[in-house]
């Protein structure tokens, strides 16, 4: 069995995933500010693609965290990805039925234990 997407093309079809971030923003105010980004995300679970949000904080774990428990992303999905001295946790999943990828950036001591 094939299936096959069309990517969304206008600017409409990005108006449920700016809605949600405009709602988590406010519902979550008093949390670390994000970088956020509207993005085409491949769907969990599935090959469609749909607008949805990358999220992303460059302050440590315990902002990731708080995020990550807001969005009620599943801690079990949470990968852990290095470059050089450079960690980040990322994990992907549904939130109000867009898609979000949550990233956040860390940088280890050499001297720190791993």
């Amino acid at each position: 069995m094939t299936t096959t997407t069309e990517t969304p093309d206008t600017a409409a079809e990005q108006i449920k995933a700016a809605g949600t971030l405009m709602s988590l923003l406010t519902a979550h105010a008093h949390l670390r500010a994000p970088a956020v980004q509207l993005e085409l995300q491949i769907v969990p679970g599935t090959y469609n693609i749909a607008w949805g949000l990358g999220i992303s904080l460059h302050d440590g774990v315990d902002y990731f965290e708080q995020w990550r428990a807001a969005l009620s992303l599943d801690p079990a999905d949470v990968e852990l990805k290095q470059l050089g001295q450079t960690h980040w946790l990322t994990v992907t999943g549904m939130h109000t039925g867009i898609p979000v990828q949550l990233s956040g950036f860390f940088t280890l001591d050499p001297g720190d234990d791993q």
